[in-house]
This record gives C-alpha cells, sequence and structure tokens, in this order.
C-alpha cells in the first residue's frame, strides 16, 4: 500500500525494498536493498535500513522475497503477428511464409490489425517481465499507437521491401511512409525508430544504399534478418555471388548501427566479420528451432566479442513472447553446441536479454541495468513459490528455474504497468474481445483455403 506520510520535497515517487537486487553492469547481487526512483529514473540504490531512516516517499513496495532486475528486452519481434499465433506449425521457414503467412497477411493485415495485434503482444510481453521490444512490421505507426497506450517502451522498425504489400507499394514507398510516422512519434519519450530492411533476399542494393544513407543520417539502428537459413545463403551465392554479409559489407550497412537477426549459418569468416564491423546480433533460439533453422554459433560470436541480445521473433513462429525461455534455451544450447558447462552462465544469459539489447538499440545510456541516473524500467520477481525453494541463487534461479509466471510486478520510466501480477493500464476483456474477433476471420480464410 502506498506510504501516507507526508512527503518531503526531495523525497523519492516510488522506494521499492526488495530481498535482491541485481546489478547486470558489475554481476553484482544486492541483499536487502532498496531503490529509489524520482521522476522516472533511478535516483538511488541503497540499503533498506539506510533508505528508511533517509527518505520519506510517496509510495513505498515492499517486495521481502522478490529479485529486481532490469526489464528485459525483446530485440526481436513481429508483434503484430500473435494474432496468427499457431496458424501453421511445424513447417520449415519459406514454406511457412509463402504457403501460410505471407498470404494471410495480405488478406488480413492492416492497420486495425496490426493495433490489435501488437496490443495483444505487449499484454503477453508485459506479464513477462518485457519492458521494451525492436520490432519490424507493417503498418508501423499503428504498432507506435498501440505500445504507448499499453506504456510500453519499443523500437518501431519502419520496415522495408521491394514488393507491394497492402501498406506499400515499393521500397521508396514502405521509406517515406515509415518515416512519415517516424516524424508523428519521434518525440515521445517511450518510442524510438529503427530502419527495418526485412532481409537481404527481399531487397533490393539500390534499395539497401537508400537504407544506409537515411540511417547515417537520421542516426538511427539498421534491423534485418540474415544468414537464417542454408537456402538462404545457397541462394544469395547463386544470384549475387557472395554470402549476404558479404553483399552487406560491400554497400556499406556493416557497422555498430546494424542488428542483424538469427544469424544461424555463419562460418569463420562471418564471425570475423561481424566483430571487425562491431555488428550486434539478435539471437532468436526458440524461432530457430522451430522452423528447423539451425543451432546459431552463440558461443563463438561471444568469444569474438560480438554483442549478442536475445528475441522472441514473432508469436507465429516461437509461440510465445517469453524472455525467460529464451535466456535459458540460449544458455542451455550454447553449453550443449560448445561442450562447455560453464558457457553463458546465468549472469550473462541475463545480461544478453538486457543491457547487450539496450547496447544493440543505442540504448544502454538509459535502460538495461539498474543504475542511478538510468531510467526506472524495473522488474520484480518472486523467488518464495514452492517450486523455486530452495534459493540458493536468486540469479541462477533467475535463468534456469523461474518463469514468465513469477513476474509480480514491472515499472517502465517509473509507471507501474504490471501491479501484482495484473495488467495496470489494460482493459483485457475489450482485448480478448478483439483478439476473438480475429481469430473468427483468420480461421474463417485457413478454412476456405483448405476446402
Amino acid at each position: 500500500m502506498p506510504d501516507a506520510r507526508t512527503p518531503l520535497p526531495d523525497s523519492p515517487d516510488l522506494l521499492i525494498h526488495a530481498r535482491w537486487i541485481a546489478r547486470i553492469e558489475s554481476e553484482t547481487l544486492l541483499e536487502n536493498h532498496a531503490l529509489a526512483i524520482s521522476a522516472g529514473r533511478i535516483a538511488d540504490i541503497l540499503p533498506s535500513s539506510l533508505a528508511r531512516e533517509r527518505y520519506t516517499p510517496r509510495e513505498t513496495q515492499e517486495l521481502g522475497n522478490h529479485l529486481l532486475i532490469p526489464g528485459l528486452i525483446n530485440l526481436h519481434t513481429h508483434a503484430a503477428m500473435s494474432l496468427m499465433r499457431g496458424i501453421a506449425d511445424d513447417l520449415p521457414l519459406m514454406t511457412w511464409l509463402e504457403q501460410h503467412i505471407w498470404p494471410a497477411e495480405r488478406t488480413h493485415v492492416s492497420p486495425q490489425f496490426v493495433r490489435d495485434g501488437t496490443r495483444l503482444a505487449c499484454a503477453e510481453m508485459l506479464k513477462g517481465g518485457i519492458t521494451c521490444f525492436n520490432d519490424m512490421y507493417f503498418f508501423p505507426e499503428a504498432a507506435a499507437e498501440a505500445a504507448a497506450e499499453m506504456g510500453m517502451r519499443a523500437m518501431i522498425g519502419v520496415l522495408a521491401l521491394d514488393f507491394p504489400s497492402a501498406y506499400a507499394s515499393d521500397a521508396s514507398d514502405y521509406l517515406h511512409k515509415g518515416l512519415a510516422a517516424r516524424d508523428v512519434w519521434r518525440d515521445h519519450p517511450l518510442l524510438h525508430f529503427s530502419l527495418a530492411p526485412h532481409a537481404p533476399y527481399t531487397v533490393s542494393d539500390a534499395s539497401f544504399e537508400k537504407i544506409q544513407t537515411l540511417a547515417a543520417q537520421l542516426e538511427i539502428p539498421i534491423h534485418l534478418h540474415i544468414h537464417e537459413t542454408l537456402d538462404e545463403i545457397a541462394g544469395h551465392l547463386q544470384q549475387h555471388g557472395c554470402r549476404p554479409l558479404a553483399r552487406l559489407e560491400r554497400l556499406g550497412l556493416l557497422g555498430p548501427q546494424l542488428i542483424g537477426v538469427h544469424a544461424v549459418h555463419l562460418d569463420r569468416s562471418d564471425l570475423d566479420t561481424l566483430a571487425r564491423h562491431n555488428c550486434n546480433i539478435a539471437h532468436c533460439p526458440t524461432s530457430n528451432l522451430k522452423l528447423g533453422s539451425g543451432l546459431a554459433p552463440l558461443a563463438g560470436m561471444l568469444a569474438q566479442g560480438i554483442n549478442v541480445g536475445l528475441g522472441t521473433d514473432g508469436a507465429a513462429s516461437n509461440n510465445r513472447l517469453d524472455m525467460f525461455q529464451e535466456m535459458r534455451l540460449a544458455s542451455l544450447l550454447a553449453k550443449g553446441s560448445s561442450g562447455d558447462a560453464s558457457c553463458v552462465p546465468a549472469w550473462q544469459a541475463l545480461r544478453l536479454a538486457t543491457l547487450n539489447g539496450a547496447q544493440a538499440l543505442g540504448l544502454e545510456d538509459r535502460i538495461g541495468s539498474l543504475e542511478p541516473g538510468k531510467q526506472a524500467d524495473v522488474v520484480a520477481i518472486e523467488l518464495n513459490e514452492l517450486e523455486l525453494s530452495p534459493c540458493f541463487d536468486p540469479v541462477s534461479h533467475l535463468v534456469n528455474c523461474a518463469g514468465r509466471e513469477h513476474v509480480s510486478h514491472v515499472w517502465i520510466q517509473g509507471k507501474c504497468c504490471v501491479f501484482d501480477k495484473a495488467l495496470v493500464h489494460c482493459d483485457t476483456v475489450s482485448l480478448k474481445n478483439s483478439v476473438g474477433l480475429w481469430q473468427n476471420r483468420l480461421g474463417s480464410s485457413l478454412k476456405s483455403g483448405r476446402d
């Protein structure tokens, strides 16, 4: 309950007392400490006993059995595709795309589809401790509206493709419309924008050159799929005479602004190229496995010093927007594929899901760790449940035992979005009704397609 005492002029807005606080930047676990939040930023981190003496906050939250971590960052998703969850499972990537997803998108995707699908995705992500997502989809203005409505931080992708859709006619049209959406939302405190060319097999050299110029002028990230399947690389070799990364290097797209998604099939030359240009990778282990794409060489990327964050991909190919699952799976796959049980320990897995993602987005000075001065994107995980007992190492428990169902509270920029496991700013009845309508529409078209 809020503290009823009259606040002092210099009192924090919120004081969160927790059993543990994870400091990502130093891999330090603080016990019985408090987090003071003022004006949406972390003002102080100090022992709870001292905080009770020093501060008279406007609100106090006592979380005596909880671990506080930075908000989780989903470095790659297609949020609106939550409405397509499960419509075409157990298929390889191109069959899944060409015969199921792209036809469904041609029929159904609209601003309202994107708005409702993104709201659904935000609800799922918030309840699972995700406070920021890096999106790539059609109608980015609708995605921005939904994220703003849900109080969620997002990097909205300005999609670019060289073939038409219900959204745009060609790459120039995609960019024009997406940048117009950026102009509308550019001053929103929680929304940021990237350029999001879909993939080397859907974007021409001329479009990539335009995107590279825009990214440099606007100083924003470039977010694209890369080296996801062996077929993609074989087709690229046949069409362009080189591997996709080599082509992107020739076109000047590689650099610290690049977020390459998947990067499943990398040879030693590819790893050297990514490291040399300080590129970032969004590792999506669940999606890679579900689509049969393969195992990305996470251990090799980290050994080369490549910055790697974690993403879920869309719910149509995962089928969950669950960063707890991605942390655990990334760690286990790295251990199994390398034969080294010490590879990607719990602290590093947590860093992949927080500070590394923030660095990839260019937001590491704002989010990704719990440090005074940073924006207060904070998640509380209750570790007192019977299935989590006993708890000897809270960070190990977070990665290896806990799940998103143990997230109890979420704050974004100091504003509570999840309280005691319930969404604060979401009309769940209305959202469920909207989802039901889309399920009927998609289900009817799928049935007619089978008939």
